[in-house]
């Protein structure tokens, strides 16, 4: 009764199998995810051994640099404060001699001495001057005021809008080619 039409040319062992389902789909999916995973921790390798160390030299190349430039100024500073706390000796006025000294022959006894006095450069007392002038502008320079500019932090600001868009075109596809390969198989 269940079988009206016994039809001898229809096989009904090869229509009642199951299917097989293959796997080839997940595993061609789970084979890109898994060089894509193995690409990146390349990446982050080459990065930490490669980038990182330049950058710190760097970053400690500049702080040699700030701490060189700030011994300096302080040096100059201290020679500057030195130099305007140097009081100068009071001119002594000569007298002049009474109008009633008569000359005399007295004989004159000439001894070699050195008579070059060292004198500083004046290059360094300009440079002085100047840093000087510098710290003082420092010194009364107007506060700033706060800045009301967002912050440049974050993934948006280092990637950008196109980085962000391509990386959703790129999800997308992945969502479409799964679902195709899905139904494929």
């Amino acid at each position: 009764m269940a079988f009206d039409n016994m039809d001898p040319d229809v096989n009904l062992d090869e229509t009642l199998q199951p299917e097989e389902s293959s796997n080839r789909p997940f595993l061609i999916v789970a084979g890109i995810l898994g060089a894509f995973t193995l690409v990146a921790l390349a990446c982050v390798a080459v990065y930490a051994l490669y980038y990182v160390p330049q950058q710190r030299a760097t970053q400690s190349t500049q702080v040699a640099e700030v701490n060189a430039q700030n011994t300096l100024v302080a040096e100059a500073i201290i020679q500057t404060s030195i130099a305007e706390a140097f009081t100068s000796t009071p001119t002594v006025t000569s007298t002049p001699l009474p109008a009633t000294a008569v000359p005399t022959n007295t004989p004159v006894v000439v001894i070699p001495t050195n008579t070059l006095v060292p004198t500083q450069d004046p290059r360094t007392a300009t440079v002085a001057a100047l840093l000087t002038q510098a710290a003082v502008f420092q010194l009364t320079a107007i506060p700033s005021v706060a800045s009301t500019a967002l912050p440049s932090t974050g993934f948006a600001d280092q990637v950008g809008v196109p980085g962000m868009i391509g990386a959703a075109i790129v999800l997308l596809v992945v969502i479409f080619l799964s679902r195709r390969l899905r139904t494929a198989g």
